[in-house]
């Protein structure tokens, strides 16, 4: 065996083992969720629908700071949140670490196939996720995180799994690490930014219901989980935050464009998606900004862009024949 062959085997190994840490990451906030003390979702709501006619309350910078209704030191479910945490970190650095060796077994950036982005784009959503950890307490969000790239390994390791080998042509650029780290970066970012627009639905509704003295069946998860309002912040800045790097991504890729194939655009199917996920988002900030949308209609437009990457990511790829199919499984 050779020693690039050998490097791409530990690093399987590794990415193998970073999806036994995830899965007892999973587990552990899986558990702290369940063991977190529920809030009372009535005064949210009543303090919501007051501060702005019916619609959801505009949360401040000191507001979003705050963790889940779990803030206390002893609260139950702390510790295993505190496990949860710690096998994320652990996981996390045994995954950089596979996709390290997987770029140095064939010299080159680690993300010339749907296998090695799907690795590299777990890496980036478990990267953004712990990035916040470092300045707020998101115990509550870790299973919703944790799943997602857990899936992604999954697929990348099964029906995608490609041998490390060297790049087709028009790969062979600089501007591959610039455009595609991109890429992954603001993916990890709308990821967190999508599965927060979830959670704010679901705490949004509770306290809805709550107010109108309605049952809702998931209740049990509203009640552990921010105000909708701080949820709902939370979801805009990281999708604020990520936007201006998006639109960095997709002129790296017009750039990158030209070198290889002789033209900036040509409205290939993956730079057609790329520039909708844009359109989508842009429509989206676009929407809290000048009209004032806030809540669950900004909500479904952030899911509607999420969708749009989505498709980008997956059904480009392996669904419809372009310049980009390069990335085949």
């Amino acid at each position: 065996m050779s020693v690039n062959e050998t490097l791409a085997t530990y690093s399987n190994y590794l990415v193998y083992g970073a999806m036994a840490a995830y899965t007892v990451a999973m587990i552990a906030f899986a558990w702290s969720l369940a063991s977190m003390r529920g809030r009372d979702l009535v005064p949210a709501a009543a303090a919501a629908s007051a501060s702005s006619g019916g619609g959801v309350a505009v949360a401040t910078k000191a507001d979003v700071t705050v963790g889940g209704p779990d803030d206390g030191a002893l609260a139950p479910g702390r510790r295993s949140g505190n496990i949860g945490m710690s096998t994320m970190w652990f996981g996390t650095v045994l995954l950089f670490g596979g996709v390290l060796l997987r770029g140095l077994s064939v010299q080159r950036a680690p993300w010339g196939n749907m296998c090695e982005f799907s690795m590299t784009s777990a890496l980036g959503v478990a990267v953004v996720f712990l990035a916040i950890s470092l300045k707020r307490d998101v115990r509550w969000m870790g299973i919703f995180v944790v799943l997602p790239v857990l899936l992604a390994l999954g697929a990348s390791m099964t029906f995608l799994y490609t041998d490390a080998a060297q790049l087709v042509p028009a790969l062979k650029s600089y501007w591959l690490v610039i455009h595609v780290s991109a890429a992954v970066i603001c993916g990890g970012a709308f990821c967190i930014g999508a599965a927060l627009t979830v959670l704010f639905l679901v705490a949004d509704s509770g306290e809805r219901r709550a107010v109108a003295g309605e049952s809702y069946r998931l209740d049990w998860l509203a009640r552990r989980l921010p105000e909708s309002a701080k949820l709902d912040a939370m979801a805009y800045r990281v999708h604020a935050f990520m936007f201006p790097l998006w639109t960095f991504a997709i002129v790296a890729g017009a750039i990158w464009a030209e070198n290889a194939w002789g033209r900036y655009w040509g409205w290939d199917p993956k730079e057609t998606w790329a520039f909708i996920t844009w359109v989508a988002y842009a429509a989206y900030l676009h929407a809290r900004a000048t009209v004032g949308w806030k809540g669950r209609k900004a909500a479904i437009v952030a899911l509607v862009a999420f969708g749009c990457f989505l498709f980008n990511y997956f059904g480009v790829n392996m669904l419809i024949t372009g310049l980009h199919s390069y990335a085949g499984v």
